[in-house]
């Protein structure tokens, strides 16, 4: 039976997360004061105390989420035979493959928020959750737009699209999908579309700067949602990751394909693991599922895994 390993992206940040793997593990400590030297400034308050304001910015977030994901990882103690992030998790995933240096990605994370945060003005780009449509419908829905630039970011779930781009062309697609549900969701920017470009290519030059290795075990790509198997693929698809879809729905159908058993959702939150139980619910034999975001949820999981 195949164990994955599946790593939160922005939106599942919260102040306190963390907090109970700090008091109460030496190496947690550690991890944190690492990206606190890495960053400049103390991200381990910000991930503690807050502000929720603070928090929520893309620049800071990204690096949050990362260094909580990897302290679950790295004391969980157990090896996955893959991994997959959810966008900003792709990187928390080759970490944990050993594809990226921890201090390398806190950094490179954290300048990634501030690219795609200066990429579109404030005010001028936006996303939409769009509920109860497939991919395909969406898609052509939005051929039909004609007040600007709107794309498919995320495709989560078959009925779970995220769509984003200029404000008024994000609108203009809610009014001409006339999805059963739709949610204007609180981002800074239309993320994973064409207006992240400028954002792409500033980073582009940091992750030419950075050494990456080959993955320890593989790491399905957001992109092509194909295991990643080598240091160079994992840079130039985190480079066109930041203007592309995430394509997490047929990803997590390649665990299908894959045979896999078990999936662990380390950091905050249960989204990942909460879309994959509604994806895998047609599948012959569903996965076991398990998250992981303080002590006494890591020894559940690991009692159970290991029981």
């Amino acid at each position: 039976m195949s164990r994955i390993f599946l790593f939160p992206g922005q939106g599942s940040q919260a102040v306190g997360m963390g907090r109970d793997f700090f008091e109460r593990s030496q190496e947690a400590r550690e991890i944190f004061n690492l990206a606190d030297e890495a960053l400049g400034f103390s991200l381990s308050r910000l991930c503690l105390e807050g502000p929720e304001e603070e928090l929520r910015l893309t620049s800071r977030a990204q690096p949050a989420l990362l260094t909580v994901s990897y302290i679950a990882f790295r004391l969980l103690r157990i090896k996955p035979d893959l991994a997959a992030g959810h966008s900003l998790g792709e990187y928390s995933a080759l970490v944990a493959a050993g594809s990226l240096d921890f201090a390398e990605a806190v950094k490179l994370v954290h300048n990634r928020g501030r690219y795609m945060m200066e990429a579109v003005p404030p005010g001028q780009g936006t996303m939409a959750a769009v509920l109860g449509l497939d991919y395909q419908k969406v898609e052509e829905g939005l051929k039909a737009v004609s007040s600007g630039l709107v794309q498919v970011a995320n495709w989560n779930a078959e009925d779970q699209v995220v769509i984003a781009g200029e404000k008024e062309a994000v609108e203009e697609a809610l009014a001409v999908l006339k999805a059963p549900r739709s949610v204007l969701l609180q981002v800074s920017g239309p993320f994973h579309t064409s207006l992240m470009r400028p954002a792409a290519e500033k980073l582009r030059a940091d992750l030419e700067k950075i050494n990456f290795g080959d993955p320890a075990f593989p790491v399905i790509s957001n992109v092509t949602t194909r295991e990643i198997s080598s240091g160079e693929e994992a840079r130039e698809l985190l480079y066109r990751q930041v203007f592309s879809p995430v394509l997490w729905y047929p990803a997590m159908q390649r665990l299908r394909e894959l045979g896999v058993g078990q999936a662990v959702e380390l950091g905050p939150g249960k989204v990942l693991t909460g879309l994959l139980k509604r994806i895998s619910r047609p599948w012959e034999k569903t996965p076991a599922l398990f998250n992981v975001e303080d002590m006494n949820s890591l020894e559940s999981c690991r009692q159970a895994i290991s029981g």
